[in-house]
């Protein structure tokens, strides 16, 4: 079994994928900023860890993720300030890429979305515009890093009862239940053929592990 750190361990799609991965064995810490969240995460099986990995540079990060199998980015600012959303979504993202690759953690698992990338197309004086192009810097860095990387990248997402199903590729216009977010990351972790790829999914009728390794 594996030890995988979260970052952003009090999200919704990281509570969601922290009692999938202590149920199956892995030893799962989750970073989370606010000390209040501590017995939300514990009650997952995971272990909270109080960090700040907005304001920690390359070296704490490194001593943080030191002695684990994989890192898993679940982070965001949230949309609405875009000083922000670049500080989290981008710099403090890029620092813990940097910081795996020098804590010798070489699996590494970014939530991003579908239709990330530097052709996103939002305009400008589009509010969402500094977090796509935050994430598609921040994705960016990673395919670069010469890590065993993968990008996970969800439609719009919902609080739905997951299916345990799902469609790779697609429009991107569907919406994928956050239960079966956390499903294809578990199932990513798991599964080496998923290194090197970013996969855009929306929900579906393909059960994940079999979405995941379709030709």
């Amino acid at each position: 079994m594996s030890r995988i750190l979260i970052i952003g361990g009090h999200g919704k799609v990281a509570l969601r994928l922290e009692p999938i991965l202590a149920e199956r064995g892995d030893t799962v810490t989750a970073v989370i900023r606010n000390r209040d969240h501590e017995a939300d995460v514990a009650a997952t099986g995971a272990t909270p860890l109080v960090a700040d990995v907005e304001s920690f540079d390359v070296d704490q990060l490194t001593n943080l993720f030191s002695g684990n199998d994989a890192i898993v980015w679940a982070a965001g600012a949230g949309g609405g300030d875009a000083a922000r959303t670049w500080a989290v979504d981008r710099d403090a993202a890029i620092r813990s890429i940097d910081a795996a690759a020098a804590a010798g953690v070489r699996r590494y698992v970014m939530v991003s979305y579908f239709g990330a990338g530097p052709d996103h197309g939002v305009p400008e004086g589009d509010s969402f515009y500094a977090y796509a192009e935050a994430k598609a810097e921040a994705d960016a860095h990673l395919r670069e890093s010469g890590l065993d990387w993968t990008i996970v990248a969800p439609s719009a997402l919902t609080l739905d009862e997951p299916t345990g199903s799902i469609t790779v590729g697609g429009s991107g216009k569907e919406s994928v239940p956050r239960g079966d977010v956390a499903a294809v990351i578990a199932a990513v972790l798991a599964e080496p053929a998923t290194v090197g790829r970013m996969i855009e999914f929306t929900g579906g009728d393909t059960p994940i592990e079999a979405a995941l390794t379709a030709d």
